[in-house]
């Protein structure tokens, strides 16, 4: 659900199919052209990005968006533009909706006319927000018999159409296997997570997670180099050699969660702690703000105080999902 500019992120290991199914189902073509008919609803940046995937793949294509202008460019390329959200979701089986949020989503979706047009119609909210508000949504969609499936676009506006987009869905297996023909036509790897709704909300918010939290810490690398004389430039090849790190560092942590094996031979959380200390003293001595390295080393030494000096950093996210379980 995400439209947020991120790195290529590979698909997760869930067994899926990633080759499109050899045939459409009739329902989601348009029997007028014989084409597989889509209908985007909202054209931000993705949205249009979206659109555009679509009719390049040659398929019939609507769009609608609730400011007016933004479907011209696609409209001269061969998309149908609806006059109302309800008469945009009643010219496809299958509406595609991409805007900033839930909030948003169920402004247009909720609508009584909307809601009236989706009945015994598919919607595949790319959407970004919470796996709760994806549930809430779902439940809607089966009060109105409307199908429902939830997805997160994981890499930027440039890669849609492209084989290196990455998209997430969850939700009917069913309902996925029906129009994957069609999602299909956006590019990239698609993966199918499972049946709870609310689990490419999941896969996406803890991927942000990470991207936000390490382009946070980068920004205040920057800062400090800078602080110290250092050019974004002369930083930058040595940033890039930390960024070869983390895959493995990833894996090492995951490893160690799952085998509840928290040995931190060779670098122990007292030696991360004090690192962490030596960063905040150096940033704040040049009056660089430092809350997010602060909050890291706050709670590394917490972990510390509760007897687990001697463990490796992945003891630090077993204490985070124990004190979420007790």
């Amino acid at each position: 659900m995400s439209t947020t500019p991120m790195p290529a992120t590979p698909r997760p290991a869930t067994p899926t199919s990633t080759t499109a199914p050899s045939t459409t189902d009739p329902s989601t073509t348009d029997p007028s052209t014989g084409q597989s008919a889509v209908t985007v609803l909202g054209l931000g940046p993705m949205g249009r990005a979206l659109a555009g995937a679509f009719l390049a793949a040659g398929l019939a294509v609507t769009v609608w968006n609730r400011t007016p202008g933004r479907d011209a460019e696609l409209v001269a390329g061969g998309a149908t533009g609806a006059e109302s959200a309800a008469a945009a979701v009643a010219a496809s089986a299958l509406t595609v909706v991409c805007v900033v949020n839930y909030d948003a989503a169920d402004a247009v979706l909720r609508d009584a006319a909307v809601a009236a047009a989706a009945r015994g119609r598919t919607v595949v909210n790319l959407s970004a927000d919470t796996p709760d508000r994806a549930r809430s949504t779902a439940e809607w969609a089966a009060r109105h018999g409307v199908g429902y499936l939830d997805g997160a676009i994981m890499t930027p506006t440039p890669t849609i159409g492209t084989p290196a987009g990455v998209f997430l869905h969850s939700g009917p297996a069913e309902l996925y296997a029906r129009h994957r023909p069609v999602l299909d036509a956006l590019g990239g790897t698609h993966t199918h997570l499972g049946e709870d709704i609310g689990r490419a909300a999941a896969y996406d918010l803890a991927l942000l997670d990470i991207f936000w939290t390490a382009m946070s810490g980068y920004a205040h690398a920057l800062a400090l180099a800078s602080a110290e004389g250092i050019a974004p430039g002369s930083l930058l090849p040595f940033a890039e050699g930390i960024g070869t790190l983390l895959p493995t560092v990833f894996r090492d942590v995951a490893e160690a969660l799952e085998n509840q094996d928290f040995s931190g031979e060779g670098n122990p959380l007292t030696s991360a702690a004090s690192s962490m200390t030596h960063i905040v003293h150096a940033a704040e001595a040049h009056g660089i703000a430092s809350g997010p390295i602060r909050a890291a080393e706050a709670l590394t030494r917490r972990v510390i105080a509760a007897g687990h000096g001697p463990d490796g950093f992945a003891r630090v996210a077993d204490r985070l999902a124990h004190d979420r379980s007790s």
